[in-house]
């Protein structure tokens, strides 16, 4: 049984977040002519790549794909899953 339900479902809430503006910014990395310092673009890139240039450092592009943020992406569900056990077990 879990205690903290709103907690949960607000913790659950914010990784979602994360992840949907790491898929838009993948998806904006595509679009050839795009102003990167436009809002809300901007925004977008100035959250999540501070989070991927952590796996950029590590995983170089290869044949010109980024597969920084597919691990990325694996990480964060990696601590999602941790964070939420936490919670569960409060």
């Amino acid at each position: 049984m879990v205690r903290f339900p709103m907690l949960l479902k607000a913790v659950n809430g914010l990784f979602n977040m994360f992840y949907i503006l790491i898929i838009l910014r993948i998806f904006m990395s595509w679009i050839p002519n795009i102003d990167w310092e436009q809002q809300p673009i901007k925004f977008i890139r100035e959250i999540t790549d501070t989070y991927l240039e952590i796996f950029r450092r590590i995983i170089p592009p290869l044949g010109g794909l980024d597969f920084s943020p597919i691990i990325a992406i694996i990480v964060l569900q990696i601590i999602q899953g941790f964070i939420t056990s936490i919670i569960g077990n409060l």
